[in-house]
């Protein structure tokens, strides 16, 4: 005869935890039925996100782009134009592009290496909505030691298993070969980092590709710094996936940004002029 072991209950959840993955009171991503309302709260987030790459110092001359899927027409995207300030982009400035590279909405002219980046992104990634590219000190130094964030914290756990690097360095993205090649080897991924060059992030929303490009600047600073300083402990495997679990659920790296969105409206409402 064999007998069985009836599993452990569940504690009760405690009556402060929100029921989310994490436990906190988060709520969903706004839902609308009209692709034109889609379209316009997607434009306003990367004029905002573009904002705060230039107020955080994430502008390097012409380089850095951030780009959206556009909600009716899935072989397109909105980006920033060329030659335009992080600083003094507004909705209005942004660009529409398709397929082929045309400019089908917009006064500006896309630059080249956004193209070839994001589109193929956004052609072989179903689910990265929007992704995000700059060329940040702290993300080149890193880079340039060959190395990825190690989890030697909660925020940089978001990554761990999710993040990978790009050796394959040709000079500058302006063609679509790297460009579908970076797209490959980025994956599932929510991050690729690109040695001799700069940073990738990707994500399901504008607002969670954007949260995770100044999660991982941030957090390839700490594991400079901490290697500069000594040799510093890093999570145990378990340890790493329990934090990953709460840091990197997407759904707090949609709210985050509404943090920083909220911050730069109030600073720069300039941005939403269309």
């Amino acid at each position: 005869m064999t007998t069985t072991t009836a599993p452990t209950p569940e504690p009760p959840r405690a009556e402060f935890l929100a029921d989310t993955a994490t436990g906190l009171p988060i709520p969903g991503e706004p839902v609308f039925t009209d692709p034109d309302d889609t379209r316009r709260h997607r434009k306003q987030r990367l004029a905002a996100a573009l904002r705060l790459f230039g107020k955080y110092g994430f502008g390097e001359g012409i380089s850095g782009h951030i780009s959206v899927r556009d909600p009716e027409h899935h072989d397109q995207f909105w980006v920033n134009p060329f030659g335009v300030s992080f600083k003094h982009v507004t909705v209005g400035d942004l660009i529409r592009v398709d397929a082929e590279g045309r400019v089908v909405e917009g006064r500006h002219r896309v630059n080249p290496s956004a193209f070839v980046i994001h589109s193929q992104i956004h052609e072989l990634q179903p689910g990265a909505t929007a992704a995000a590219h700059g060329h940040t000190a702290h993300s080149r130094a890193l880079g340039s030691l060959g190395r990825l964030l190690e989890p030697i914290d909660q925020e940089s756990a978001a990554f761990y298993g999710r993040q990978t690097l790009y050796e394959d360095y040709e000079g500058p993205s302006v063609s679509l070969e790297q460009g579908r090649d970076i797209a490959e080897k980025l994956g599932d991924n929510r991050a690729i980092l690109l040695r001799h060059h700069g940073l990738i992030t990707v994500g399901g929303s504008l607002d969670e590709a954007v949260h995770w490009f100044f999660t991982y600047d941030s957090c390839a600073q700490v594991q400079l710094l901490a290697h500069a300083a000594g040799t510093p402990k890093p999570f145990t495997h378990e340890q790493a996936v329990a934090a990953g679990e709460g840091f990197g659920d997407a759904q707090l790296g949609w709210f985050s940004f509404q943090l920083l969105w909220d911050e730069i409206v109030r600073e720069e409402p300039d941005l939403l002029a269309e």
